[in-house]
């Protein structure tokens, strides 16, 4: 429903400024009058929310405005005029938008986790329940905290990834570009110096399959890279419907060696963000709903989701996550002692540190691995391109 922003003066002839939600601009009007005001001013382009919760915002900002939310709590000053300086310093436009419709909301009584919680694009699910809990408990800086904490490390680990994987792609693009470029541009060259040779059935077969490869790549090269935009084009749709991100989540996991890595990662957030969430009084089905769909793995996903049922029927937690078979062994007896002593928010935390140390290195050394076979290969390539082309030339020395 759109929103519309109104100036209005109540009983007491003192200005009032908010927003409202209305179908219409009449119905706007009346809604406005119903809270004993009289509006002198009613206007339909206020910042539509809808439009706003589908903007997002760089995490590592958001994780810099939840420890300014927290230290200006923290100092006494109050949570509208806090959101109020924060907006004043932040350059990025959409979050300046967020910070001014959050504030208002604020403003008209909101609490903060309502307010926030109409923005998810900003504000995940998980964020907007550590918010609602801190609120209700009375320990909203500590949660605020914890939040920018949280998203400061996912941010961290994310972009270590990204930077760990991209000279791999890196060297697979330049390598790809490399050896096409050989056979659209160098090989035709030799092409009629070959022709004698090739009359007289006397062409190596090394330089017959790589003429061949140039002749085709020259009148189809097009067509293969509009088919592999296409083909892009169609995965990365059929990718997000529901049947295809299942079907590729649970590929993902039966690739060697990559398989085990993204899996890893995946619990190691699960575990974070639950024992994130418990340690800020959220109750443990919300937890556990929240870090499930978190979790980036619909196969993790559905596996939580059903032990989230079993929990709730009186059981505990190990039992239900060792049923489901895909949790390491290990999680698991760490998980069901830890539930025992009664510290599973603190465990949990640990299991994800340690699950990302650890996976962390078998990432790096498989990228390690990884650079130097793809230089290998490329030079393989080049070689083979190369000794095809000096075959026929050897051959015609010899024969001269």
């Amino acid at each position: 429903m759109p929103e519309f922003s109104y100036v209005a003066v109540d009983a007491s002839g003192k200005k009032i400024t908010g927003t409202v939600e209305a179908a219409t601009q009449r119905e706007a009007v009346a809604a406005v009058s119903a809270r004993d005001l009289f509006p002198l001013e009613v206007r339909g382009d206020a910042t539509d929310a809808s439009v706003l919760s589908r903007r997002r915002v760089p995490a590592q900002l958001m994780a810099i405005t939840y420890g300014q939310l927290a230290d200006l709590l923290r100092s006494g000053v109050s949570l509208l005029r806090a959101i109020q300086v924060i907006r004043g310093q932040v350059s990025h436009p959409v979050l300046k938008e967020v910070l001014g419709e959050v504030a208002r909301r604020v403003e008209d009584g909101a609490s903060l986790a309502d307010a926030v919680a109409r923005f998810p694009g900003c504000f995940g699910e998980m964020a907007v329940s550590m918010i609602r809990a801190g609120g209700e408990g009375g320990f909203l800086e500590d949660a605020l905290l914890r939040v920018a904490a949280f998203t400061d490390a996912s941010e961290d680990l994310r972009k270590r990834v990204m930077g760990a994987m991209a000279y791999p792609v890196l060297l697979f693009f330049i390598g790809t570009v490399v050896v096409s470029g050989l056979l659209v541009f160098l090989v035709p060259r030799f092409q009629t110096l070959f022709e004698s040779l090739r009359q007289r059935n006397e062409l190596p077969a090394l330089t017959e399959g790589l003429l061949g490869a140039s002749e085709f790549l020259q009148g189809w090269g097009l067509w293969i890279i509009l088919l592999l935009g296409l083909t892009v084009w169609a995965v990365r749709g059929w990718l997000k419907t529901e049947t295809g991100r299942t079907v590729w989540d649970r590929y993902i996991l039966r690739v060697p060696v990559a398989g085990g890595i993204f899996f890893s990662f995946a619990v190691a957030r699960f575990c974070r963000i639950l024992g994130t969430l418990l340690q800020n009084g959220v109750p443990i089905l919300r937890s556990l709903e929240i870090a499930g769909q978190a979790t980036g793995n619909r196969v993790l996903s559905d596996a939580v989701q059903k032990a989230t049922e079993n929990i709730s029927a009186g059981q505990s937690l190990a039992a239900p996550l060792a049923a489901c078979k895909l949790f390491p062994p290990m999680v698991i007896e760490m998980i069901s002692v830890a539930e025992e002593a009664n510290t599973l928010e603190t465990v949990l935390i640990q299991i994800a540190d340690a699950l990302e140390r650890r996976t962390w290195r078998q990432l790096e050394l498989g990228v390690r691995l990884l650079e130097p076979i793809m230089l290998l290969l490329i030079a393989v390539i080049v070689l083979v391109v190369v000794i095809a082309l000096l075959l026929p030339v050897l051959k015609m020395s010899t024969t001269i």
